[in-house]
């Protein structure tokens, strides 16, 4: 080999290495309205626990166990979350190593190996949910899962609650649609006006539809349909 062909590969993998780097530490920051709520309300406890965050409210007998959204900074979710502890369901926030789902699938494991809940419904945003429906598949634990701007990959045999934006331009449709061969129990929902980034507080997302209701009244009605669902589930 000769002397250019080395410094030509050479340039190529650390381009490679470079651009991995890039990826894994790029993402979505939180925005301020959520980073506020990491000291809890009146209602809601917000603690550091080995997973990410633990929010604890009124509830003791549900506990939802949330995966983010690929490259969004896990407290984006805080809002959401401080919303459905405050109305009786405890959340974990699982903070993903490098922001990535993909990389923590197995988070919920000692949630639910280690507590005292009667029940533990698994959530996820986009990826989030996505990594969710596989560990659902694969360890049969949890009792229900809620999918936001999300669909499986794999089959779920548990209840299943879909909630997306009228006005979503990230999540695929097509492959949306045809998972849903893959789910015995669904129900959906969908928000007119909201859209992808919605769920959380992240700022715009590049590709996404412009929405036509605020974050508050995207979130307000998700907290509304996952209370509806996991009363369900009793």
């Amino acid at each position: 080999m000769n002397k250019k062909i080395k410094i030509v590969i050479i340039i190529a993998i650390a381009l490679i290495l470079a651009y991995g780097v890039f990826y894994l530490t790029e993402y979505f920051p939180a925005e301020k309205i959520a980073n506020d709520c990491l000291n809890g309300s009146e209602n809601v406890s917000v603690s550091k626990c080995d997973s990410g965050l633990f929010l604890d409210g009124p509830g003791n007998d549900t506990a939802l166990i949330f995966y983010p959204g690929a490259k969004v900074e896990y407290t984006a979710y805080l809002p959401l979350l401080s919303n459905l502890s405050n109305n009786g369901v405890d959340c974990y926030l699982v903070q993903m190593p490098f922001n990535l789902a993909l990389m923590g699938e197995n988070s919920a494991d000692s949630i639910i190996d280690d507590g005292n809940y009667s029940r533990y419904v698994l959530a996820g945003h986009s990826l989030g949910g996505v990594v969710a429906s596989s560990y659902i598949n694969h360890t049969g634990k949890g009792d229900g899962l809620i999918l936001l701007s999300a669909y499986p990959n794999c089959g779920i045999d548990k209840p299943v609650l879909s909630i997306y934006g009228s006005e979503d331009k990230v999540l695929n449709m097509e492959s949306y649609n045809k998972s849903k061969g893959l789910i015995d129990n669904f129900t959906e929902f969908v928000i007119a006006g909201g859209n992808h980034e919605q769920f959380a507080y992240y700022g715009e997302q590049s590709g996404d539809g412009i929405a036509s209701i605020t974050p508050q009244a995207q979130q307000i009605q998700t907290v509304d349909r996952i209370l509806q669902f996991i009363n369900g589930l009793a």
